[in-house]
């Protein structure tokens, strides 16, 4: 007999607007966000619950002020007074605003928010509903959800939270497979290769992603850590952990073709003279080649986790 599994809706409003921002802070921690303070522990956040940096790959971090809206509804006069205080506090304008609702959101109120932040001077708004932020809950940080559901308390503190989130408690193989699969989402695993412009960064994004499969460890372009993600050493599952430990080989495989094309001059400096320049040059072949290694990459990774997709740009 097969039994079926219903994964049901989470109801938000069952829990404290203390314990709804906790839950957003906790999940940002999970996604990478640097810089995270949470303004709304102190009862005096100007208009910022949360404040934080989103780490981008191809263009500049974006210093963003995360509302926690645990209401029915967002509205309008609620959303301009907080953008409006947040724009005037002393942390400074801030790159882009962000919503997080326990309810839905209409095309209207989205639409109507984001004029008002760019009568602001800050034209970039992300606004979850409560539905959306369930699902990347269940994407990116499910054990998250599953201790808020089972009524097991969150860490009252930043630390404590930072603390929680890096020990990855109850956290399953599927969950750190999840976790893990952040580390593809960069660039370099979605530019066919004859279409990258920086290849530089291209060499410290494999760099990067062979040290979080390996320790866990998460740094920003200059090396600084900012979070701690499970490493393969975290699975266990012998087969899920071989395959991580073939994905890692892989990886280690295409950063030594990228040298080799690199030293043999099917890949070559434009000729500037700025060993920081981005621009090179390469054959039909090598970038070929490097596709067909990347390609090998995503496999090894995919073979434990299925569902993992990367989708060329």
């Amino acid at each position: 007999m097969t039994i079926t599994r219903t994964v049901r809706p989470i109801h938000f409003e069952d829990f404290s607007g203390t314990e709804f921002e906790r839950l957003v802070f906790a999940y940002h921690l999970c996604d990478g966000w640097t810089d995270l303070a949470w303004f709304g522990q102190t009862g005096s956040d100007q208009g910022r619950d949360i404040i934080g940096t989103r780490p981008f790959d191809d263009q500049p971090d974006e210093r963003t002020v995360i509302q926690c809206v645990n209401r029915g509804s967002l509205t309008q006069a609620k959303a301009e007074k907080d953008m409006a205080a947040a724009v005037k506090a002393t942390t400074g304008k801030p790159d882009a605003f962000k919503f997080v609702c326990r309810g839905r959101v209409s095309a209207q109120r989205r639409d109507e928010v984001r004029s008002a932040a760019t009568k602001l001077g800050v034209p970039k708004v992300a606004i979850w509903s409560g539905p959306e932020f369930e699902e990347h809950l269940r994407l990116r940080a499910e054990f998250l959800l599953r201790r808020l559901v089972e009524g097991v308390p969150f860490p009252d503190t930043e630390t404590e939270l930072r603390n929680f989130v890096d020990q990855f408690p109850d956290i399953d193989d599927e969950q750190a497979l999840a976790m893990l699969a952040r580390a593809f989402d960069r660039p370099a695993f979605r530019t066919p290769f004859h279409q990258e412009s920086n290849l530089p960064a291209f060499q410290q994004a494999i760099d990067d992603t062979i040290r979080v499969l390996s320790t866990g460890i998460w740094q920003t372009r200059e090396g600084i850590e900012i979070h701690r993600l499970p490493s393969l050493h975290h699975i266990r599952d012998a087969g899920i952990r071989s395959a991580l430990e073939l994905t890692v080989r892989e990886l280690d495989q295409l950063r030594r073709q990228f040298k080799t094309l690199l030293s043999s001059g099917e890949i070559r400096p434009c000729g500037c003279g700025n060993p920081a320049c981005p621009t090179f040059m390469l054959t039909d072949r090598a970038a070929r080649e490097l596709d067909r290694a990347r390609d090998r990459v995503l496999a090894a990774f995919r073979r434990p986790y299925p569902s993992f997709n990367v989708v060329l740009e």
